[in-house]
C-alpha cells in the first residue's frame, strides 16, 4: 500500500526508485507485477536463481524487510514460492 499517492503519475515516481534500487543493490529480477491500474497499491514481483535454497531465503528475507522500511510503503502481504529442479 502506498501512502500519500493520488494519482498513477505520482504511484511510478515512487514504485519506479524501489523497483530499481532492489534491482541494484541486490542484484535480483524484479518487476511491478500487480495492481498497476490502481494509483495506491502495487505490486513488486522479485526472481531469484541460486543453487542453495538456504540463501534465497536470506535474500528474499532481506528484500521483505528493504521493502518494509520504506516510509512510503505499507506492506500488507509477502507470498513466497520456490521451486526446485525435482518440480520441474
Amino acid at each position: 500500500m502506498l501512502g500519500d499517492v493520488h494519482s498513477l503519475k505520482e504511484k511510478r515516481s515512487v514504485v519506479r526508485p524501489i523497483v530499481a534500487e532492489i534491482r541494484r543493490r541486490y542484484d535480483v529480477s524484479v518487476a511491478e507485477t500487480d495492481h498497476r491500474d490502481l494509483h495506491r497499491r502495487a505490486g513488486i514481483g522479485v526472481a531469484v536463481v541460486s543453487g542453495d535454497a538456504a540463501h534465497v531465503t536470506e535474500l528474499l528475507d532481506a528484500l521483505e524487510r528493504h521493502a518494509a522500511s520504506r516510509p512510503e510503503v505499507t506492506l500488507l502481504s509477502a507470498r513466497r514460492r520456490l521451486v526446485s529442479s525435482e518440480d520441474l
